[in-house]
């Protein structure tokens, strides 16, 4: 796709997601002329400077009929290619509304939210959970469509990895820790679920919104068992779980709101929840990274000491 207008990449963006290789400079580089033709195609003009995280570039816009928007750039992945699918399904239910969408590119046009306004702005922690619970039934309550990434496939390809893994972590008692996770998935794994998936669930991935008060973002639909959801919840602003004093506290107290609200079995969720550490550690090994992340650590323990 060409066009003749071109769009301004922050140097920051273009040399973090740079850094993954070059593939991922390959799509850098075509970046500016990808996000212009899209103007172009769809009539938009810019309405303010652009955003980012790790893997997207969002830019503010206005639609050919006024109405503010953003535009949404990212490298299309297995974990976004079900993006539009997954949006379509909630159909704006407690989840940002997709407004446009390119199926090559993963292009995405979708109403404009409060990003000056997350909900990790949210000081009284119990509040924001409440808030995360709500979206999370709310989201996971829709049947995933066809054609999605699963949980069940996910499950498989993890417990595959551990035997290789697990030697390339130092300590013996994370060692323990990941078979014990991995034990924990082998049990599940027959009965991965059917919910729609947002997978990253967190503060920061909620805004302010206008027509709901607060919506989730960026999701990376999967289908699978609601307690897969659960831990981006339990480990956000973790410094402020620390600063708690009682971390083991904090992480249940949460834990028991999320599984209340959601009406989820508490033994199957926490089954889960050591699969997404497990999933992590996993991810922490392929990157060579010889131990866990303490937050992973505490919640997986904590759990596991609750009888």
């Amino acid at each position: 796709m060409t066009g003749s207008t071109v769009i301004d990449v922050p140097d920051a963006f273009a040399a973090s997601y740079g850094a993954q290789g070059a593939e991922a400079r390959a799509w850098i580089a075509g970046l500016p002329r990808l996000g212009g033709a899209f103007l172009d195609r769809w009539g938009l003009r810019p309405d303010g400077p652009a955003a980012y995280g790790m893997a997207s570039l969002v830019l503010p816009v206005l639609q050919p009929d006024g109405t503010r928007a953003v535009l949404k750039l990212q490298q299309l992945r297995e974990e976004t290619a079900g993006v539009a699918a997954g949006l379509r399904a909630w159909q704006g239910d407690g989840i940002v509304r997709l407004l446009r969408h390119d199926e090559s590119s993963g292009t995405q046009v979708l109403e404009r939210l409060d990003a000056t306004r997350p909900l990790s702005s949210v000081a009284d922690d119990t509040a924001a959970m409440r808030v995360l619970a709500d979206l999370m039934a709310r989201l996971t309550s829709v049947p995933a469509p066809e054609g999605l990434r699963r949980l069940s496939d996910i499950a498989s390809a993890m417990l595959g990895q551990v035997e290789r893994a697990v030697p390339a972590l130092r300590d013996p008692s994370e060692q323990r820790l990941v078979r014990t996770c991995a034990a924990a998935v082998a049990e599940l794994a027959g009965e991965a679920g059917d919910r729609l998936l947002h997978w990253d669930l967190h503060h920061d991935n909620v805004l302010a919104g206008e027509r709901e008060p607060w919506l989730a973002i960026d999701p990376e639909p999967l289908a699978g068992d609601p307690g897969f959801e659960l831990l981006p919840a339990l480990d956000s602003r973790w410094h402020e779980v620390q600063a708690a004093g009682d971390v083991a506290a904090v992480v249940l107290r949460r834990f028991d709101l999320l599984t209340e609200v959601l009406g989820l079995d508490r033994e199957r969720a926490k089954g889960w929840t050591l699969g997404r550490v497990l999933q992590n550690a996993l991810w922490d090994v392929e990157d060579g990274r010889p131990a866990l992340e303490p937050a992973q650590v505490a919640v997986a323990t904590t759990l596991l000491s609750r009888r």
